[in-house]
């Protein structure tokens, strides 16, 4: 097992669900968690598991693409976006103004996560329609169910947050896995 498949598989989705254990999931979300003073390191932490995973794995993929300056730029924002908004506190009360950036930085990093996400998976689809079907249409799905969870609560709740980051881990190792790694993909079907 690789260093890449034990962050996507064992150390995002632990750390991910433990950072946010005891708490109601549908009423408060990471930023809310990552203000209290005993877990605010621990939210810088796990933004730059996160980030350097997505990060590295998308720059891995990209590199394979003809013409991927927009996926580039894209993957990068993501990256200093989310940096940027793990390092300035939320707390709307004391600090506003840092709060209203926050959320703004937090909002941009994750657009721009799922645009870079979207043009990766449909210029694949568009390079091999067959082959990477299932993986635009498993972005779709996330897509789908983010937004679902977004009317629910009205708010980017924890549990929103936690199957964002949960899910497409898993997808991007799985499209890792074929575009970069082909070889492991076949050892695992010949088993």
């Amino acid at each position: 097992m690789t260093f890449l498949t034990i962050t996507a598989y064992i150390i995002i989705p632990v750390y991910t669900i433990l950072f946010a254990w005891g708490t109601n999931w549908f009423t408060l979300n990471f930023s809310i968690l990552g203000s209290l003073a005993d877990r605010k390191n621990l939210f810088l932490l796990w933004g730059i598991i996160v980030g350097t995973y997505f990060y590295y794995v998308l720059k891995c993929i990209i590199r394979t693409l003809p013409r991927n300056k927009k996926e580039t730029v894209f993957t990068t924002s993501a990256l200093l976006l989310l940096a940027l908004a793990v390092t300035i506190p939320y707390l709307p009360d004391s600090q506003p103004f840092h709060a209203v950036l926050h959320v703004f930085l937090s909002f941009a990093a994750s657009i721009s996560l799922m645009i870079s996400l979207y043009l990766v998976t449909w210029k694949l689809y568009c390079m091999n329609q067959s082959a990477y079907r299932p993986y635009f249409m498993s972005l779709l799905v996330i897509s789908a169910v983010c937004a679902t969870l977004f009317f629910l609560t009205g708010i980017v709740s924890s549990a929103l947050e936690i199957f964002f980051v949960l899910s497409s881990t898993f997808l991007l190792h799985k499209l890792y896995i074929k575009v970069c790694r082909p070889g492991i993909t076949l050892k695992y079907y010949q088993l």
